[in-house]
């Protein structure tokens, strides 16, 4: 019998290694299916899951009270599993190198608790070469086991799309990697479990790596095409997408927009993927081209309302700003590596001190890696300008009255800057306002 049919069988378990976005729906699919343990480190979260709720909203409380998931933050309860997968996140550091803090540690405690005969299979977005020259190395340390002989490794990056419940973990291509073909086969057989779509066997683990890593390279060029456009157009006095909307008439024409580009994913992989071409003696020219335009997209929108302040004869030190909506995304509570900080910095920069609402941000979270409090919808009123950074759905409640009603009566214009085109820009488009998005 090999590995596979003792999953199946549950005479064998699967771990899940990390339970943020990405691992927790992993694991409460599997669990569908077979034996699964569900591990963080992070107690509190557990004890969340354990209490049947979902904190990061993914699949919904109903599902997490009803899985079999056998949720612990005990690192021991890994010998009981003999496949194990990896979804930690891989942040970048403050210099925009690449942090493996969380992917080394994983590593070194699926070593010390890793039975033999065992798979381990990352999906944390890395740099190619990162599985098998960096991960492989702590585990066999830890283990004293050897790779290929008492353990095998395979790599599947992680494809969910946080807030998206259309394209899920069952409804995505899997790619899939392993050592050898025998662990190719057993990944790939495993994966077809849960993942309708089917899986797409790589050649390697670094030709999975690299696909991951240009998958959202590829889009952080693109948005960074857009942003620049909509930097050039209103130069000249033209609405960006209005002209988007012409040119995407043609066929062949990528349906991109212009926005704040943050998260742990699309504004973080690009720099595994520059980094590891320095080490190789290459210098990016596109790909980091993109990400500092990127990168300076809050900087930009925070000095255009300041310009619209202005235009409006508002006094720009101490104005009321509110900005609706913190998260990097829209209709998701993560908040890690959002732009929207940027706009609340820059605006600090200029006297203003903005007040921010996000009723659907994980607002314990916000505290914590940005030191800011969130204040309650109606608290957005005598305001002198108005920001809808996100397009949550909860935002597109409010019309143009319930929009207006958030301004100071006493000034003659207001100031919105409606920075995804949330509302109909024709609705604005009057004496009172003045309107800007990207």
């Amino acid at each position: 019998m090999g590995l596979y049919e003792d999953l199946v069988e549950g005479r064998k378990k699967l771990s899940l290694v990390g339970l943020g976005y990405v691992g927790m729906p992993i694991a409460v699919a599997f669990a569908r299916r077979i034996n699964v343990v569900g591990f963080d480190l992070n107690a509190a979260k557990i004890d969340l899951y354990k209490k049947g709720i979902d904190p990061t909203g993914e699949v919904g409380d109903d599902a997490i009270k009803n899985t079999k998931v056998d949720f612990t933050a005990d690192p021991a309860a890994l010998k009981e599993a003999n496949f194990h997968i990896v979804a930690v996140p891989t942040p970048v550091n403050d210099d925009h190198t690449p942090d493996l803090t969380p992917v080394e540690g994983a590593s070194r405690l699926l070593g010390q608790n890793l039975s033999p005969g065992s798979i381990i299979v990352f999906e944390s977005t890395v740099y190619p070469g990162v599985t098998e020259d960096v991960c492989v190395p702590i585990i066999e340390k830890e283990s004293g086991l050897k790779c290929g002989v008492d353990f095998k490794i395979g790599y599947s990056p992680e494809r969910i799309n946080p807030g998206d419940k259309v394209h899920r973990l069952e409804t995505i291509t899997k790619i899939v990697s392993g050592m050898d073909e025998e662990t190719l086969d057993t990944i790939a057989k495993v994966y077809e479990l849960v993942v309708e779509a089917g899986v797409y066997r790589a050649g390697s683990i670094k030709v999975a790596e690299a696909a991951k890593v240009i998958e959202n390279s590829q889009r952080d060029i693109n948005i960074a095409f857009m942003n620049e456009l909509s930097i050039i157009f209103h130069k000249m006095g033209i609405d960006t997408l209005d002209v988007l909307a012409a040119a995407g008439t043609k066929w062949n024409f990528l349906p991109f927009k212009p926005g704040l580009v943050g998260g742990h994913c699309i504004g973080v992989d690009p720099y595994y993927l520059t980094y590891k071409a320095e080490q190789l003696g290459y210098h990016s020219q596109i790909i980091l081209s993109g990400r500092r335009i990127n990168d300076d997209m809050g900087k930009y929108v925070a000095e255009s309302l300041v310009k619209n302040l202005i235009k409006a004869d508002i006094p720009v030190r101490n104005a009321r700003v509110v900005i609706m909506g913190f998260t990097f995304k829209e209709n998701c509570p993560d908040t890690r590596n959002t732009k929207v900080i940027d706009i609340y910095n820059e605006l600090k920069e200029y006297g203003i001190d903005p007040i921010v609402i996000d009723p659907e941000a994980d607002a314990d979270e916000a505290y914590r890696l940005y030191g800011i409090k969130f204040a309650p919808e109606s608290e957005a009123k005598d305001m002198d300008a108005v920001i809808f950074a996100v397009a949550h759905e909860g935002f597109k409640k409010y019309d143009k009255a319930a929009v207006s009603a958030m301004y100071n009566p006493d000034n003659r214009t207001k100031v919105l800057a409606d920075i995804k085109g949330v509302f109909d820009k024709h609705e604005f488009d009057d004496a009172d306002y003045i309107y800007w998005r990207l």
